[in-house]
């Protein structure tokens, strides 16, 4: 594996680096990864692990990223690498996010370019390309070279990300990035911290930039039981999202036993079904109990008619009419509609 040097980041004395990629702002000695542990300092320039070596390829319906408002019904070819720079305790790909978890599990890569990677994308089918599973800002090198090949062939680019990226990250992304979904996992700098092993503010700066850049956002919370579903803080989240703007959609995610907190029970439904209604009293539009088999149909937000029916993630009927409800003519927030 030929390894390719980084982008954003500062050559430093002695062969130091400072990396700017994501909010950690990583000082890294020669011979030192930083905290993702795929960027790695080697006499002075700062090289990535991760381009061209995708750990896993599918294609998925474009509502499993969760969007709901981004060409609804669509497929998305899905791709991700090795790595993350958090360490969520609760995290459904651990196996290949945490990679010291993937060195042990020995999860297989091939090099795979940018260019055949839109070759399959183009192949499939697919409406967009997603770059998720573990974090797309660690293989960014990766992800803008494909991003940018995507958009010459007519193919749309999608984050699924913790929201964890700096701002010069998002702005030299913006041409090229058309959706995202971010993870907003609290209102707490301390669950951030402890739980997580990040920082909740360059999230919320995150949600923030994306929107007024024209990107459209989707933001997705996991109650994790006991530990971010008081209503004070279900009321937090509902508040900030809907002081952003009240036509992003929220996906509540019921969180399941797993990695290290399988000692937790899952969440109960009624801690879900007040997080929704907490959601709508906040005066979002759209909001949808995402992983539960229920309550992911959009509504007209004007006048409660079904406009597109789901059942998981598959979308059973469209009732749009030029993005329009046909029975009240309120335009449909999204893209693609």
């Amino acid at each position: 594996m030929a390894l390719k040097e980084a982008r954003l980041y500062e050559k430093l004395e002695n062969n130091q680096v400072s990396c700017f990629l994501c909010n950690h702002y990583c000082h890294i000695s020669d011979g030192k990864l930083g905290i993702c542990g795929v960027r790695e300092n080697r006499e002075g320039i700062l090289y990535t692990h991760t381009y061209g070596q995708p750990v896993s390829q599918a294609i998925d319906p474009i509502e499993k990223k969760p969007l709901y408002h981004f060409f609804p019904g669509s497929s998305s070819f899905s791709i991700a690498t090795v790595g993350c720079n958090f360490q969520c305790g609760f995290c459904q790909n651990w196996q290949i996010s945490q990679v010291k978890e993937a060195k042990r599990f020995q999860r297989p890569t091939r090099d795979v370019q940018p260019e055949e990677i839109v070759k399959q994308a183009k192949r499939s089918g697919s409406v967009s390309i997603s770059y998720t599973y573990t974090e797309p800002t660690i293989f960014f090198e990766y992800a803008y070279d494909i991003a940018q090949l995507a958009k010459k062939e007519k193919l749309y680019n999608v984050f699924v990300t913790n929201g964890f990226m700096t701002e010069e990250t998002i702005l030299m992304i913006q041409p090229y990035l058309d959706a995202a979904n971010i993870d907003l996992k609290s209102f707490s700098e301390d669950y951030y911290k402890k739980i997580c092993k990040g920082k909740l503010g360059p999230v919320l700066k995150s949600i923030e930039l994306m929107k007024k850049l024209n990107i459209w956002v989707e933001v997705t919370t996991l109650l994790v039981t006991g530990l971010n579903d008081s209503e004070d803080e279900i009321m937090k989240i509902a508040g900030f999202i809907a002081g952003v703007d009240k036509a992003i959609p929220w996906h509540i995610s019921r969180f399941y036993p797993q990695y290290q907190m399988g000692d937790l029970e899952a969440t109960p439904p009624d801690v879900l079904n007040r997080a929704y209604q907490i959601g709508k009293r906040a005066g979002l539009r759209y909001v949808y109990l995402g992983n539960v088999g229920v309550g992911n149909s959009t509504s007209c937000y004007q006048c409660q008619k079904v406009l597109i029916e789901r059942f998981g993630f598959s979308v059973r009927g469209t009732h749009l009419k030029n993005g329009k409800c046909p029975h009240c003519g309120s335009l449909i927030d999204g893209v693609g509609l």
